[in-house]
């Protein structure tokens, strides 16, 4: 990445994180998980972490159209968690980071690696698994037997989160089997596909999804898989197709979870910062990260007011 000239009026959201909460608690809890060893169609997602963290060199702290300047909230960088993939050991890592990151900041964004970091980031982050939720925005049901980038929502239901408490949100046409399909309508969870969310929109798939998710009481996960996006925004993402998400409907998925009480944890997954045209990928990723931190800000009421109105 080009050195860029550096302009105190124009500070950067890289300079932001990197700069951590100082003096203050902080609001928002950043963790890498450069899961990658399992994935079903191979990948290098254990680079994109830090790819994100240098594209956000590229990005400012000003939201106008929400009214939000993030250099309003603490942000706590707490690194990349060792060696995720090193089977019970690497997962128990995860699980311990994201645990102590809940306890120290009301949000989590875990930036992957591949899908398999969300169910042990989901032990860390829900506790309680029992009241708990879990919303998808994933082309895919992710109810595979065993270990791998495939099989997350099943290993946290095995775990104990509720079926019911699971909403899947943007499942494509043609990425899914027949068995999988019935196999998540026989454990209770609630199925919103690519088409139906066209047809209502996202803020409205998506909060009906938050309630559901929410209605144990308990804390909730939104998984951000970014193959849910369609593959001409989405390139670097293994298993993206078209058809898929718009950019916008993912950021604005990520901006609502920020911004609801109960979401405790948000993970974006399946970016392959090795195999990215122009990076185009990492950045919506990034992006992804910017949008739940004004999420919060909104949240927190750290928003500096409604945006002025240009004609």
């Amino acid at each position: 990445m080009a050195q860029r000239p550096e302009d105190p009026r124009w500070p950067r959201a890289a300079a932001w994180l990197a700069a951590g909460p100082g003096s203050r608690e902080p609001d928002l809890a950043v963790l890498g998980v450069p899961t990658y060893a399992t994935s079903i169609s191979g990948s290098g997602a254990h680079s994109t972490p830090n790819a994100v963290r240098r594209v956000l060199g590229r990005l400012s702290t000003w939201c106008p159209s929400r009214g939000v300047d993030l250099a309003d909230l603490a942000p706590l960088d707490l690194g990349n968690v060792d060696d995720p993939d090193l089977g019970d050991e690497g997962e128990w890592r995860v699980s311990t980071a994201a645990a102590s990151a809940a306890r120290r900041a009301p949000l989590v964004v875990a930036i992957g690696g591949d899908n398999a970091l969300t169910a042990p980031f989901g032990v860390g982050v829900l506790g309680d698994l029992s009241r708990a939720g879990l919303v998808t925005l994933d082309a895919h049901h992710d109810i595979r037997e065993g270990r791998s980038n495939g099989s997350p929502v099943r290993r946290l239901l095995d775990a104990g989160l509720p079926g019911e408490h699971v909403v899947q949100v943007g499942i494509a046409d043609w990425a899914n089997s027949r068995s999988y399909a019935e196999e998540a309508h026989a454990r209770g969870i609630t199925v919103t596909y690519r088409r139906s969310v066209a047809e209502r929109g996202i803020e409205d798939a998506v909060r009906r999804a938050l309630d559901i998710a929410g209605a144990g009481g308990g804390p909730v996960l939104v998984d951000l898989d970014v193959d849910v996006c369609d593959r001409a925004v989405a390139p670097g993402c293994p298993a993206s197709l078209p058809g898929g998400l718009s950019a916008d409907e993912l950021l604005a998925a990520a901006y609502l979870a920020g911004s609801d009480p109960r979401v405790r944890g948000v993970d974006v997954t399946e970016v392959d910062a090795t195999n990215d045209p122009d990076e185009r990928t990492v950045r919506l990723a990034a992006l992804c990260v910017l949008e739940a931190a004004a999420g919060l800000a909104v949240r927190l009421g750290r928003a500096t007011g409604s945006p002025r109105r240009w004609v």
